[in-house]
């Protein structure tokens, strides 16, 4: 995204073809006028693509050249589908279909299913997991729920590399899979499971794409009407096409080369879904007279990142690596990214809570702040970091926005007001369209602050919020815009789950990262054993985890921060080294590669650096063995069940009396010191005391959620609430 695109969430539509390509670089422009012929864009991190590649549709679009009906532009995301549709309707080029590999294979099959086949097309399932269980079920096969969630990876990754289950072991053994099971049980399952599909009469997700191929390779007449309709076709993110998307491609195109693919190959990291960069890589070979541009001006990150992420690259192996790009930043300078060790994980999420909350103090918007981490498993220890000191935070893939019970019904008492218009008496003292919206929600709910407490009544007001920030900005961008005018733009956003930013920190993996960006990003847990992950065994394996890191660093617009911990629990022996990825590149990293983990003078303020000379001694805290279950034994790796220090479905011993005082002593607390009653302790964390019920200070410390200073501060009070004792000041009101 260029720095043309941050100037208004609403631009005024061009006027002209012409005016389409002002404010493009040169080579934007070229992409933008190359509209015959097959076009290979080579574009970098924040090079502005997506304003390429929209620019050139409504360019063409506009100057007569191509007739919207007959372009589809396919990419990965529905966001990123929403996007695409938002921007080329801001530059006047509606009608044209953008959709994903997905979402346009499943419009056409349902259109063809009837003549092609006959009757209605199947159901869709929207999760194959329950399927997979009772395929397993059906083999004898005992799954938990983790070999259950890879044993459905398995059976996605042999669908879209058009792996039959009796070639699945051999694919597999070739591809180099880190498999969870025996190769020919896992073949056993996949079978059982295209069987059971078969039976009840539905498809996956996969069947999608899997069955419009087979009816395009089938019938010609079928294949030839797609192709009447369709004439020029776009493809971002083409670096994570998998062989059943490049196929269903081809069979778009016929015999055609009106095609414009766009991508980086050093942003390739879904290979363990069957997406390869090879497609991209041999364009030029299947294509000798293509059109290549490259896209290196980065508008995005400050130099200080630009020179990290090309630092890591010039690093890289392989053949994706030959192609890499060198960016070069568009941007003012900025600081130089800080790199921190930490004594072990719990003290890593601590500290960057703590420099979160200064950044907020500094007025920078919680919606600008991200934390990324290699495993969705690392996200626990950040939230209740951020908890603990009472920063909103959003997890990154929850329930989309616009399929909220509250924003739904939001949407229905705004649209009643807009028919009501001015004899709305809602309306009456609201001069314009952000107190219009504010009058209309706070029927629903929203008040000028945010509520005390946590949970449902707090997500509801973050997503009431989200709508009154976005008015704001759309009656900013549209000046006479009517209450009518913002739910059309609802109504446009929901259509393409376009939703609007809530405002917190985001939590987030580095896989699910990619395509966004933020002012500040907090790099976490940049060690060896995470990044790489320990399982990267093979070299490419190795260069893909360096791709991802290459992705996570170059979401930042303004801050970087890296850290690592040397230990994963607190007491633990600090035998971790920082990434392999960062030698040579973060400050006295040298030949020695850091084994002290030294920290550059560009790195956090002192006072948040681990093991910084002069920086603040942090607590030693209680050392915690590896997590079992206390009823099966079993080790436990969700960070729910270690809460609970049990399985889920392990039965729970809890005195329902304790966990009711637990609850009431926590509200009172909370209460007192104006903060959600999470940030006391979580429900879990209560239920694992009323499960223990802890006698003595080692018993308590010892469960999950427990720290030294939840300890110094709520411990006596548990502790006698445990032993049944009344709690100085429970009958006091405040």
């Amino acid at each position: 995204m260029t720095a043309a695109t941050h100037s208004s969430l609403f631009p005024q539509v061009p006027d002209s073809a012409d005016a389409v390509l002002e404010g493009l670089d040169p080579e934007q422009r070229e992409v933008a006028t190359a509209l015959r012929g097959p076009v290979c864009v080579l574009a970098g991190a924040g090079t502005g693509k997506t304003r390429a590649i929209t620019h050139r549709i409504a360019y063409g679009v506009r100057a007569g050249i191509l007739h919207p009906s007959s372009v589809l532009a396919v990419t990965f995301t529905n966001r990123a589908a929403g996007e695409m549709r938002g921007r080329l309707r801001q530059l006047g080029a509606q009608g044209v279909q953008a959709r994903t590999f997905h979402s346009a294979a499943l419009r056409q099959l349902q259109y063809f299913w009837p003549k092609a086949i006959g009757g209605a097309l199947p159901r869709l399932v929207d999760r194959k997991i329950q399927l997979v269980a009772d395929a397993a079920v059906a083999c004898r096969i005992r799954l938990d729920r983790g070999e259950l969630r890879d044993a459905t990876a398995e059976i996605e990754w042999s669908k879209v590399t058009q792996t039959v289950p009796a070639d699945y072991a051999l694919a597999a053994a070739k591809a180099g899979r880190d498999i969870p099971r025996d190769p020919a049980e896992l073949a056993q399952l996949y079978g059982a499971y295209e069987d059971l599909k078969r039976d009840r009469g539905v498809i996956d997700f996969e069947d999608v794409l899997l069955l419009t191929v087979a009816v395009l390779q089938d019938r010609h007449d079928i294949a030839e009407q797609v192709r009447a309709q369709y004439q020029h076709f776009v493809v971002d993110e083409y670096q994570d096409v998998s062989p059943l998307q490049q196929r269903l491609l081809e069979l778009w195109l016929g015999d055609r080369d009106d095609l414009c693919v766009v991508g980086d190959a050093s942003q390739t990291i879904y290979s363990f879904t069957g997406a390869t960069p090879d497609h991209l890589l041999d364009f030029r070979t299947r294509h000798p007279g293509a059109t290549v541009v490259k896209l290196v001006r980065d508008y995005r990150s400050t130099p200080q990142v630009v020179h990290l992420a090309n630092g890591l690259l010039s690093q890289a192996r392989g053949r994706a690596a030959d192609h890499r790009l060198e960016l070069v930043s568009q941007r003012d300078p900025g600081p130089e990214p800080g790199y921190t060790d930490y004594p072990d994980e719990p003290a890593e999420a601590e500290g960057a809570a703590r420099r979160i909350r200064e950044l907020l103090a500094a007025g920078v918007p919680a919606a600008e702040i991200a934390v990324l981490f290699r495993t969705n498993a690392q996200s626990e220890t950040y939230e209740q970091a951020l908890a603990d000191l009472g920063i909103p935070y959003q997890l990154r893939g929850a329930e989309r926005f616009f399929d909220r019970p509250e924003v739904r019904k939001a949407g229905v008492a705004l649209r009643g007001a807009a028919r009501f218009g001015g004899n709305d008496t809602l309306l009456e003292d609201a001069v314009d369209l952000p107190s219009q919206v504010r009058a209309v929600l706070s029927g629903e709910g929203w008040t000028p602050q945010p509520p005390a407490g946590s949970g449902a009544v707090r997500e509801r007001w973050e997503s009431l919020a989200a709508l009154v920030g976005l008015a704001q900005d759309f009656a900013a961008a549209q000046p006479g815009a009517t209450l009518a005018d913002l739910v059309a733009e609802l109504d446009e956003r929901a259509g393409a789950q376009h939703a609007p930013t809530v405002q917190g920190v985001t939590l987030a993996s580095l896989h699910s990262a990619k395509g966004l960006e933020w002012d500040v990003v907090f790099l976490v847990g940049v060690a060896e054993g995470m990044m790489p992950i320990s399982y990267a065994k093979t070299d490419e394996q190795v260069e893909e985890e360096r791709r991802l890191l290459y992705v996570g660093v170059t979401r930042a617009r303004e801050r970087l921060h890296v850290s690592w911990a040397l230990a994963r629990s607190p007491g633990g022996r600090p035998s971790r080294r920082p990434s392999r990825f960062l030698d040579g590149l973060r400050p006295g990293s040298g030949t020695a590669a850091g084994r002290g983990g030294a920290v550059g003078t560009g790195g956090i303020e002192r006072g948040f650096t681990g093991t910084a000379v002069g920086a603040p001694t942090v607590p030693r805290r209680i050392q915690r063995t590896p997590a079992r279950c206390r009823v099966c034994g079993r080790t436990l790796t969700d960070a729910g069940e270690m809460k609970l220090m049990r399985c889920e479905d392990c039965p729970s011993d809890m005195d329902e009396g304790l966990y009711e005082r637990l609850r009431d002593w926590r509200a009172l607390q909370a209460t007192r010191g104006g903060q959600p009653a999470f940030c006391v302790f979580t429900d879990k964390t209560l239920m694992a005391i009323a499960e223990t019920v802890p006698e003595e200070e080692g018993e308590l410390a010892r469960i999950p959620g427990v720290g030294v200073r939840k300890l110094n501060r709520y411990g006596a009070d548990v502790l006698a609430i445990c032993a049944g004792q009344e709690v100085a000041g429970d009958d006091e009101s405040d």
